[in-house]
């Protein structure tokens, strides 16, 4: 096994990573926060002015389109930074996402379920406040990992009790199975997965979303469909308005469900903080009598709204909802289509799984059922013989940076998560010189 800190020379003086580490009070890497490695990182880069291959943190890479940034500025300067917004949203802002919605996912939901929020972490929030409470009798939320480790920090912050298990063991026909004897003992209130997923980059099928749907109305439990990597999954083009093929959804299997939508990735619009809850009619319009416990209306909308988001922010940045409802309204037209800018990233990411590889790494998660994975914002990497807590720490040392699995619930503690979004494709000299060197440093026994 490899032991931390050689004498041989690396691009980043071990010594300095130790001492940071050890000033930053993390004890082991592998279970760090995705925000306490990206302040570890920025404190090395700054103690050694040597600049990073950063794979650690999910942020866009790409400039935002100027159609939300010139919308921005001209509700600026009509004043609306001086008015509070209807903490509904703005009634172009749902319109255009309730219209998104049937012309990219073939899914009819009304305006009135279509709720901005400050990013769709906020959405997530809304969602256990509100969902894990109609129902005395229940515990919390399941959730399908690996998946955005921020979403427990919530749970448990709230106080909820959470159910978790690593569905990469059980694809397809395995997962009805799994799920069942999940929700059958009546406990879950809601269950939670991405799709595209964060980390793994597995995309579930038709069969996967209907086994889910299917059970989801059988025990009573609400969907939360966490769409942050909307339309990513570029084996396939999910972008043109109106046409098949349209981006796979729990919706079409289940009456009771909540989608998150980003705006941070397909939009790169993650610095306004600006994302979208859209919730079924179905379970808008439903009544719960133990939300009563905590809010002055049963009805979830109403709950949801003016009680748990009301409470949170009363609405979410005027000038921002005219920019989301301006790119909307351009996807929705086909006068802009995203998949231009951001497919970048799955090219990127086909280029620096084929560098890792070269040099002695394993993909983690390498297989999306029968298909090969799809080459997206993320990949999953591994070296013989090492933890996760220690090949992040020999990373640190050739200035390269990632976030452990284990945070992300995964079974797979070798692993870690690697973000091809902000590396530049003129850092790939860099990446390919560090790992010749790393791999050569660390040579596999065998």
């Amino acid at each position: 096994m490899s032991q931390p800190f050689k004498i041989n020379k690396t691009p980043v003086d071990p010594e300095v990573v130790k001492r940071k580490l050890e000033e930053s009070g993390i004890k082991d890497p592998g279970t760090a926060s995705i925000r306490e490695i990206v302040r570890l990182v920025n404190q090395i880069e700054y103690a050694t002015g040597v600049k990073f291959i950063r794979m650690e943190i999910g942020e866009p890479g790409i400039p935002p389109p100027t159609i939300g940034i010139d919308a921005e500025i001209e509700a600026l300067k009509k004043g609306v930074g001086a008015v509070y917004p209807n903490i509904e949203g703005l009634k172009i802002l749902k319109e255009e996402a309730s219209r998104f919605f049937k012309l990219f996912l073939n899914i009819d939901i009304s305006p009135k379920g279509c709720i901005p929020t400050v990013g769709s972490l906020m959405g997530g929030m809304l969602c256990f406040l509100v969902a894990n409470r109609n129902d005395r009798t229940k515990e919390g939320t399941l959730f399908l990992d690996p998946g955005f480790p921020v979403q427990k920090q919530q749970v448990r912050m709230l106080g909820h009790d959470y159910h978790s298990f690593d569905v990469y063991n059980y694809r397809g026909k395995k997962l009805r199975d799994k799920l069942e004897s999940c929700l059958s003992g009546g406990k879950i209130s809601s269950i939670l997965f991405s799709n595209p997923n964060n980390p793994s980059w597995i995309c579930f099928t038709e069969e996967e979303l209907s086994i889910i749907g299917e059970l989801c109305d059988k025990h009573d439990v609400i969907v939360i469909e966490d769409l942050a990597y909307f339309g990513m999954d570029f084996r396939k083009d999910y972008t043109v308005p109106g046409e098949p093929p349209y981006q796979p959804s729990v919706a079409h299997y289940t009456k009771d469900y909540v989608i998150l939508l980003s705006s941070s990735k397909i939009f790169s619009y993650a610095g306004q903080r600006i994302g979208l809850m859209a919730i079924s009619d179905h379970l808008f319009n439903r009544r719960y009598p133990d939300l009563l416990r905590y809010y002055s209306s049963d009805s979830f909308g109403q709950a949801l709204i003016y009680g748990a988001l009301y409470a949170l922010s009363a609405g979410v940045t005027h000038s921002a909802q005219y920019g989301l409802a301006a790119l909307l309204k351009a996807v929705n037209d086909g006068t802009y289509r995203y998949r231009e800018d951001v497919k970048e990233y799955g090219e990127k990411a086909a280029i620096m799984k084929e560098i890792f590889l070269k040099n002695g790494f394993r993909l983690v998660y390498d297989r999306d059922l029968d298909e090969p994975l799809a080459d997206g914002f993320y990949f999953t990497i591994s070296y013989p013989g090492m933890s996760s807590g220690e090949l992040i720490r020999e990373l640190l040392c050739y200035g390269i940076s990632a976030i452990s699995l284990i945070i992300t619930g995964s079974e797979r503690t070798e692993g870690l998560r690697a973000c091809v979004s902000r590396i530049k494709r003129e850092q790939f000299p860099d990446l390919i010189e560090r790992l010749e060197k790393f791999s050569k440093d660390h040579p596999v026994n065998n």
